[in-house]
């Protein structure tokens, strides 16, 4: 009887594909832009002004300053962090921090490609992108903005998170930690409009978004979590969810990584959970040894580190070229016409790639896959799926029963 899904599992996943297709055939994307896209793009004309004021601070210390605040906060900053915190012991907050930041990820930048809302013009402002994260930053649509939506949601919740670990914290500290917090936020929305990345209403999206959010995980964390450590069909769930939530993702009126970003980290979501769903009892449980410690001393949290981050970078490099060698195959098995636009050489070229960025544009994905008369489909979206969930998988299930063998 384990293996039965359960009804509420079963409702989901159908309300979803019912909402892909319904959402597809009435062009929901295409009338809610209709709709939002004028407004905001007039917000975005006029704020230009307030980010020409903001700039007239223009600074060496400035740039530098807010440039290095942007990477701190940025994907690949956290996607870095995240494998740390679950080494460091502490699985629960690792586990909702990823879960959240897949959230924030997805609901950013479905509105981002729904809306499709420019970014402050340049010129006359001046857009600064110091790393090549920031450049790909610049060709996705503006409103809400990332940066704001991920730090509220993020810092948010480690707030949180801290505060129900100790349960007589002083009030002034507290004061203090959510003024640190306030502040942090702050110094990144005023950061985005000085670099002429977003306009004040991009600001005041992302934050009114991740406020939002915020309050709606917390309500709802608990229960994802005992899901994720404790529930039935987990697996077959998050890869059915996983693989739903690409196709239901809106189109863009033009091409941007957003979706990109969105498989990344989905890949990440479907290994994490994977992951942790079949080791919990081994790696991941209340009781084990957290950083600064007796039972796991800075030195051997250096010690995993040093094992750690080479071998999931490892993993990845692998997944992404099993990756690319058996969903060709599997694809021309099953007589799935496919090409790619950039991962396998073969399938690789300039009228295909057109071709793509034209299919982009006319429909939702899923009603692509069924109703319409393209030729082909791009398999680097199912490669890099699999590469980022192979990545995330290799963190909490073959580093840490690497640990245990090491004794770190």
């Amino acid at each position: 009887m384990d293996t039965i899904i359960p009804t509420w599992q079963a409702s989901f996943l159908f309300g979803v594909f019912t909402w892909i297709i319904g959402s597809s055939m009435f062009n929901v994307t295409q009338r809610i832009r209709s709709v939002l896209q004028p407004w905001v793009s007039r917000c975005v004309i006029s704020g230009t002004c307030t980010v020409l004021q903001i700039q007239k601070y223009q600074h060496g210390f400035w740039d530098v300053f807010f440039s290095v605040l942007s990477c701190v906060v940025s994907v690949p900053f956290y996607t870095g962090f995240l494998p740390l915190l679950f080494w460091s012991g502490h699985g629960k907050l690792a586990r909702q921090m990823t879960l959240l930041m897949a959230f924030c990820d997805y609901t950013g930048n479905c509105i981002k490609d729904v809306v499709s809302a420019p970014r402050p013009k340049s010129p006359p402002v001046r857009v600064l992108t110091a790393t090549k994260d920031e450049k790909e930053n610049a060709l996705e649509y503006g409103l809400p903005s990332s940066h704001t939506l991920n730090t509220i949601c993020l810092s948010g919740y480690l707030l949180h998170y801290i505060f129900s670990l100790q349960e007589n914290i002083d009030a002034s500290y507290q004061v203090a930690a959510f003024t640190f917090v306030c502040l942090f936020v702050g110094l990144i929305g005023v950061g985005r409009i000085y670099l002429g990345m977003h306009s004040l209403i991009d600001i005041l999206g992302g934050l009114i978004l991740g406020l939002t959010i915020l309050a709606f995980w917390l309500h709802v964390h608990e229960y994802v979590d005992n899901f994720v450590i404790l529930g039935k069909n987990v697996t077959s769930f998050w890869i059915a969810l996983s693989f739903l939530s690409l196709f239901a993702y809106p189109t863009p009126q033009h091409p941007t990584p957003s979706f990109e970003y969105h498989t990344a980290f989905t890949g990440v979501t479907l290994g994490i959970v994977t992951g942790v769903q079949q080791t919990y009892h081994q790696f991941h449980h209340e009781n084990v040894p957290r950083v600064f410690t007796p039972d796991l001393n800075i030195t051997a949290f250096a010690g995993r580190t040093v094992i750690g981050i080479p071998t999931i970078l490892l993993v990845k490099f692998c997944s992404k070229a099993l990756a690319k060698w058996i969903l060709p195959i599997a694809a021309s098995a099953l007589g799935i016409p496919v090409r790619s636009s950039g991962y396998v050489t073969a399938l690789t070229g300039s009228s295909a790639v057109k071709k793509s960025n034209e299919v982009k544009q006319s429909g939702g994905y899923l009603q692509k896959m069924f109703f319409s008369t393209q030729e082909s489909f791009d398999v680097d979206t199912g490669i890099r799926l699999l590469q980022y969930a192979g990545l995330a998988w290799s963190v909490v299930d073959l580093v840490p029963s690497l640990f245990s063998q090491l004794n770190l």
